[in-house]
């Protein structure tokens, strides 16, 4: 039998754990189990030395050239800078390989990349609960699942955040080797074989946004910009030119949602801005982003995220103090 090659694309700032899990279940020699085992290449997507969000050096021999050779090709998680404006070499590569007919995998913020190299339009696909909006905002042509713990659509999987990790490269074990090897390997690892359920037992995901057409796009940038103020379906039909019933009917037409829901995600999306990126009281953000009150910034903040504002701003401080205290830009992911 031929040894199956699984390639990991690393960039810089990687967080560990999701970077350790293919590691640990592809490249731990388990010959014992299957003969051969799977061989492990990782791979630079950018000039080294590279590190993973921690700090710790990343010995990744192989270039980007190795994923066209590779059976399964692994995305990596990655960096808020990686997830904005991810490497061209390494969309380039992605491509190739799948062109070439490679199964393709992303961990987490890993498919950012596959969005962006355009490997994910018309598909289903997931990724970290916390990801959706931005996910959704960035890529409206991918159908953003935010319940699943990780998605198969044809030779393309994702998985959600953190430990799905442990989830989606189980579920390789068991499609290439069967589920008696894939199940000894989860009792080593001392995990279950297989989780029920997905990511909605520990989120409430938000609301999937859809392309909008050129009629609603001016509105929506209008209502981006005021948030702050009060805004009603009379103003953002009136905006549009159009009868309120006609309005909300292209709206939801076009977005998958009501107008006035959609402004809820918007300012949701600002407050999480502002607390990423300022250290400015919940009292005050909620001012900015037209809740009017830290109480009910707190039921909408949470009723989407599945998070307190206090709670999502300490993680995303944590995240990005870890990558501060590493040799990458700073940057701030979830999962």
């Amino acid at each position: 039998m031929q040894r199956h090659v699984v390639a990991v694309a690393v960039t810089d700032g990687a967080p560990t754990f999701e970077l350790a899990v293919p590691c640990e279940v592809f490249g731990i020699d388990r010959s014992d189990l299957v003969d051969p085992w799977y061989e492990l290449r990782l791979c630079a997507a950018q000039p080294g030395p590279l590190r993973t969000a921690a700090g710790l050096v990343v010995p990744a021999s192989h270039g980007l050239d190795h994923l066209a050779e590779a059976d399964t090709v692994v995305v990596a998680a990655c960096s808020r800078d990686v997830q904005i404006d991810p490497p061209v070499s390494l969309l380039q590569a992605v491509r190739e390989a799948h062109e070439l007919g490679r199964r393709i995998v992303s961990i987490c913020s890993g498919a950012y990349v596959l969005a962006a190299a355009g490997l994910l339009d018309g598909r289903r696909a997931t990724a970290h609960w916390m990801n959706a909006m931005d996910f959704s905002h960035r890529f409206p042509d991918v159908e953003f699942d935010p319940t699943s713990l990780y998605i198969e659509d044809g030779t393309i999987l994702t998985s959600a955040g953190t430990g799905s990790a442990i989830d989606l490269c189980l579920h390789l074990v068991r499609q290439d080797f069967g589920s008696a090897v894939a199940n000894e390997v989860a009792r080593r690892m001392v995990v279950p074989p297989h989780r029920e359920g997905g990511q909605a037992q520990y989120a409430r995901p938000p609301v999937r946004v859809r392309r909008t057409n050129d009629t609603l796009a001016p509105v929506l940038e209008w209502a981006r910009r005021r948030l702050h103020e009060q805004l009603t379906v009379p103003q953002l039909a009136g905006q549009a030119g159009l009868s309120e019933r006609t309005f909300a009917r292209r709206f939801r037409e076009a977005l998958g949602t009501t107008p006035l829901q959609w402004v809820l995600q918007e300012r949701v999306r600002l407050a999480q801005e502002l607390l990423e990126t300022t250290d400015d009281p919940v009292e005050s953000v909620a001012q900015r982003t037209g809740f009017g009150s830290a109480t009910n910034l707190r039921y909408h903040f949470g009723r989407l995220t599945g998070v307190s504002p206090q709670t999502y701003r300490h993680v995303f401080r944590h995240r990005a103090a870890q990558q501060r205290r590493g040799t990458s830009p700073s940057g701030m992911r979830i999962g």
